[in-house]
């Protein structure tokens, strides 16, 4: 291939577009990395309406790692004390084919479980969820999505009866007042916060407000920094509303004509008077009055969150009491307003839109609605009663099935539980209990594969052809331009190939990546997410598309959902105002702040939060092996205010031991004024494999959002301790020490 490549960042839920060419061209050099190993060239692609070519650190550099410690062929061994033997595609499927009948027959379906990841194309996505949920009769397919998104998902669904972010990037440069809460766009989603900032340079009268007991990058461009205690979303939220109603800021025409529940609402708020609320935040009065002002007097809100808000026991009622903001102001459904959810990984989306969560089906439809259900069975050609009623197990209920050995199969996909899951010493502990885990992965060695029984290669980025959408809907085509490593195949095809050896053969009859896509696209017609228009031909020819995108000429498939689809004007959702709930309406969700799930104590004083740096990802499974970002970001960190620090006897670079209910961690102190007293912070990318006792997890709790079931990740009670003459060992170290340990498990 000689002509460079247009496809979508792997990385970030921004999903900015890449131009990547081959490393080596007629009259010029070869770019090689240190191994010698040619490093295709990347650049952003200017047409990609998204990122208009810029890109971040992590895209420019992505190619580094096609080649680094790649998982080649597939490997079994029987038991985790004995080493990896190599051995054929055949027999590993044949294995857990045989494996998943076993199961069926002495623990039933419930017994298998998959784990999948936001890393996967939405052909992969869906091709999982015909298997598990369809032909197997499980609902235990869940994604680490769960972990970032799924209060989102919760949020949108409760209050306009569908999931699906309304807004658009456009509206980034479009609106009066950008309200930023629990996101570090600057650093986590970069591209869109540039095209942010460069517009509110550009126009001194909007006004951005960051809400963060960090005084992050994106705080220090904001026009008001709300350093709120963690926990206390709600109360400001609800303090702001407060005084909304007080001055007269609603829209009482939208909320008596387009809402529901709004008197219900408005006694829940009557209690947040702003002296009360400013105290409980940690704020000062004329800040909250201050925040109150900017989001009444603009005709345009934007607001935007991230893990902030979702990794929250209460991360449902956080993100319906954004949403209220927007309904009492009638900020939706218009250029430059409503709310927006920014994905935390690349195809998180296709993942919601292909059902891609334990309580989802395909085309945003619901496990527990029996239409929904019958529709897919129909249409996957199942016997009535194949899909279950029930939602599965979640990532974190897998984990504790393991416990009581009610999961008989672990089947993990393109994602690393042993790093990223709360409580990770107990998440370490259960997996060491699987009697069957089969992991899947395109790098060897992570964290997760010591755990494992079955190792399968997987083509990654850049080896297969699929789609994935980013966070304002953008359906973007990423063909392949490079062959795989190895035997390495791409995940669609080895979940079919495994579903036909169980006896699925019409149900996974597809020849390639578009052909599952023709038949994806079928179950979303009709829905409010309907990409019926968006076949790969089309895609191909005309770059990235956002939906809805219905093709009104086919007439085939699925249309039980009365939503009005509005093709002329895909950007936003809901620009009649009118919602897919039964009666039409937004319905409006009054929730008392119940604070954090575990609050400090004077045995653990602190509360630590935990994030992401701007030029690593997840648990560095790629950019752990990119010499430039390891170079940005070479070792884990905690940041401590210096009020606390002089208190402990702490100094700057000094080693801290961190210690929660669950475990204990050490960190090199950085001491600073961005972190609010009586909070500390800490990155959450390493683990086992990158340094020694840095698990930002070992710290966190499991307690989840009653409605979201997702973790909260984002907080937990600390107690911190100075270490005097001990030094942890150094991550080079240790990496090369457990490299070692991993290295003998691959001889073939």
């Amino acid at each position: 291939m000689t002509d460079a490549t247009k496809t979508l960042c792997p990385y970030c839920g921004v999903g900015c577009g890449l131009e990547v060419a081959p490393p080596a061209q007629a009259g010029k050099a070869t770019n090689r990395d240190a191994e010698g190993t040619p490093i295709w060239k990347v650049k952003g692609d200017r047409s990609h309406p998204s990122s208009q070519g810029m890109v971040c650190v992590k895209g420019a550099t992505i190619s580094e790692s096609l080649d680094k410690d790649r998982l080649k062929y597939p490997m079994m061994r029987h038991s985790l004390d004995q080493p990896f033997r190599r051995v054929s595609w055949d027999e590993a499927l044949d294995a857990i084919a045989n494996r998943i009948r076993t199961v069926q027959v002495t623990q039933g379906a419930d017994g298998i479980c998959m784990y999948g990841s936001g890393q996967f194309q939405t052909e992969d996505y869906y091709i999982a969820q015909k298997l598990m949920k369809g032909c197997l009769g499980t609902n235990n397919f869940d994604a680490n999505s769960r972990l970032c998104m799924s209060s989102a998902v919760s949020g949108y669904i409760q209050s306009f009866g569908s999931d699906g972010p309304p807004c658009c990037y456009d509206d980034l440069e479009l609106t009066d007042c950008a309200f930023l809460i629990g996101t570090n766009t600057a650093e986590c989603h970069p591209i869109i916060f540039n095209r942010l900032r460069k517009y509110h340079k550009q126009n001194k009268k909007v006004k951005m407000i960051v809400v963060d007991p960090r005084k992050t990058p994106t705080a220090e461009a904001a026009d008001l920094h709300l350093a709120i205690r963690p926990g206390t979303d709600i109360d400001l939220l609800n303090g702001i509303a407060h005084l909304l109603m007080r001055w007269g800021h609603y829209n009482s025409v939208f909320i008596d004509e387009c809402t529901s529940g709004f008197s219900e609402y408005a006694e829940v708020i009557r209690h947040y008077p702003p002296e009360l609320v400013a105290k409980k935040c940690g704020i000062r009065l004329d800040e909250l009055e201050t925040a109150a002002k900017y989001w009444g007097q603009s005709e345009r809100v934007l607001s935007l969150w991230s893990m902030g808000v979702n990794q929250s026991s209460e991360g449902t009622a956080k993100v319906r009491t954004i949403i209220n903001l927007h309904l009492m102001t009638g900020n939706i459904g218009k250029p430059g307003a409503g709310p927006f959810s920014l994905t935390g990984q690349p195809n998180a989306m296709g993942g919601r839109e292909a059902g891609g969560l334990c309580h989802i089906l395909p085309g945003y439809r619901l496990v527990k609605n029996p239409q929904h259900r019958q529709e897919l069975e129909q249409f996957w050609g199942l016997p009535a009663g194949s899909i279950a009623a029930d939602r599965g197990r979640t990532a974190w209920e897998m984990m504790t099935g393991l416990e009581t050995g009610e999961v008989g199969l672990l089947w993990v996909a393109a994602t690393n539980p042993a790093v990223s899951m709360p409580d990770v010493e107990r998440t370490k502990a259960a997996l060491l209990r699987s009697p069957f885990t089969v992991y899947q992965d395109a790098y060897y060695p992570t964290e997760t594969a010591a755990y494992a029984h079955v190792l399968l290669p997987a083509a990654q980025w850049s080896e297969k052809t699929g789609t994935m959408t980013n966070s304002e809907r953008m359906v973007t085509l990423c063909p392949k331009f490079r062959h795989a490593p190895g035997e390495a195949k791409a995940d669609w095809e080895i979940f079919a190939e495994v579903g036909r050896r169980l006896g699925f053969v019409d149900q996974f009859a597809f020849q390639d990546s578009a052909e599952v896509r023709a038949e994806f696209i079928q179950v979303t017609r009709g829905r409010v997410c309907d990409q019926t228009g968006m076949s790969y031909q089309r895609l191909q020819a005309e770059g990235p598309l956002q939906w809805p995108c219905p093709d009104e000429l086919l007439v085939q498939g699925l249309n039980s959902n009365k939503v009005k689809i509005q093709p002329s004007n895909p950007k936003r959702l809901y620009t009649d105002l009118r919602f897919p709930t039964p009666d039409g309406r937004a319905r409006f969700g009054a929730y008392h702040s119940r604070g954090l799930a575990e609050r400090p104590d004077p045995n653990y004083p602190f509360i630590l939060t935990t994030g992401r740096l701007y030029g690593h990802w997840h648990t560095q499974t790629r950019t752990g092996r990119i010499p430039k970002i390891v170079q940005m970001h070479p070792n884990p960190f905690i940041e401590i205010h210096p009020r606390d620090a002089e208190k402990l006897g702490i100094q700057d670079e000094t080693w801290v031991e961190v210690r929660s209910r669950r475990g204990i961690c050490r960190f090199q102190a950085q001491v600073t004024k961005a972190i609010a007293p009586g909070t500390v912070f800490v990155p959450m990318h390493w683990g086992a494999l990158w340094a020694d006792g840095a698990e930002a997890n070992a710290l966190t709790h499991p307690e989840s959002c009653p409605d979201s079931l997702q973790p909260e990740l984002k907080a937990c009670a600390v107690q911190l301790l100075p270490v005097s003459a001990e030094t942890p060992i150094s991550s080079q170290s240790f990496q090369s020490s457990l490299r070692a340990w991993f290295s003998p498990s691959l001889s073939v």
